[in-house]
């Protein structure tokens, strides 16, 4: 048989500059099976998901796994009772792998919801691979606007992004607000600026760099993570890995305003934060908190549809396959501009 080159998480265990917690393996090319593709990957988005699941915070159920959800590549053969798409078509593969389809979340349209939710790259192999398998009914073809590069994070700094901004629940001329400025809420601002022309957005991030970059993107505003802004707003946005950010947030909403959690998990680092929660000052006057959980195949698609028609341009730093590891450090360090894709076809 064929073979493939391929990361895999073997392993809890750090990610920091000196350790390098993926390992290259040498793997044979997997055969898709009946309702499955075989996709020859071109790029990967990284996550920090990944960090999540390389550090024990969302571990995969089994090891050795192939990491990866925001994977873009071309239909390379099909399974059995697959006719669309068809070999050589451009598609892309999201968080979502596969969920049950019978239960009631499911049958409710909330799939990301179902007890047998299955995350690429966690419950089955993911895109740091020269190849993967997915779900015929799970990959989306991608408008042609868009490179190979620019659409790996509209898989999911985009789509779970976009799920964010849904359930904040807002209307054209609330204030809005986000809370870090990673992947994801770079393209939520430019999202947000789209759907809802009349809304200030503004930004709290804990570095000079991010906050000139959301001034530059758009954003009325920016300031540090605990600062206090001109104005209360009706929706935050928080897409950090921390606890900090969220809690100050809750004091920037206006009364009735609803915090959006955008995260699989948070780190355990500054749990004492949470001691500090105040009633009156962060929880009073009906503020609510909602949580992401995960996402649904109608959001990719939502999505995609109006990054097409807005020209969606994510910010894009590419590295190299060779150099996943080094990508998921400058994701740990915080040394972050835009969204970071592995280049992985030959």
């Amino acid at each position: 048989m064929e073979t493939m080159k391929a990361f895999v998480i073997d392993r809890i265990a750090d990610v920091s500059e000196e350790k390098e917690p993926l390992r290259m393996t040498e793997r044979d090319i997997p055969e898709p099976g009946e309702g499955e593709v075989l996709l020859k990957v071109s790029v990967c988005g990284v996550c920090h998901t990944e960090l999540d699941e390389i550090e024990g915070r969302t571990p995969p159920p089994a090891f050795p796994v192939v990491p990866g959800h925001q994977v873009v590549g071309r239909i390379a053969a099909l399974g059995k009772r697959v006719y669309f798409p068809g070999v050589g078509s451009r598609v892309g593969v999201a968080w979502i792998y596969s969920a049950c389809g019978r239960c009631e979340q499911c049958r409710q349209g909330k799939e990301n919801l179902c007890a047998e939710f299955r995350g690429t790259g966690r419950d089955a192999d993911g895109g740091y691979a020269e190849y993967m398998i997915a779900r015929a009914s799970y990959v989306y073809p991608l408008p042609d606007c868009f490179s190979d590069t620019e659409a790996a994070p509209l898989l999911c700094a985009g789509a779970v992004g976009y799920r964010a901004l849904k359930l904040l629940n807002v209307r054209n001329g609330n204030p809005l607000g986000m809370t870090g400025f990673g992947a994801s809420a770079h393209l939520v601002l430019k999202l947000a600026m789209f759907l809802y022309p009349d809304s200030p957005v503004y930004v709290f991030a804990r570095s000079w760099e991010e906050r000139e970059f959301a001034l530059k993107l758009g954003a009325v505003w920016a300031g540090d993570t605990t600062d206090r802004s001109p104005e209360p707003l009706a929706g935050i946005i928080d897409t950090t890995p921390v606890w900090l950010p969220p809690v100050a947030a809750l004091e920037n909403l206006e009364p009735g305003g609803r915090l959006v959690i955008n995260a699989i998990t948070k780190e355990s680092a500054d749990q004492e934060v949470l001691t500090k929660l105040n009633y009156v000052t962060h929880l009073w006057m009906e503020k609510e908190i909602k949580s992401v959980a995960n996402i649904t195949r109608a959001d990719v698609t939502e999505f995609l549809e109006i990054a097409e028609a807005m020209a969606l341009k994510p910010e894009v730093q590419v590295y190299p396959f060779a150099d996943a590891n080094r990508a998921l450090a400058d994701i740990k360090k915080r040394r972050i501009r835009g969204a970071k894709v592995l280049r992985i076809a030959r």
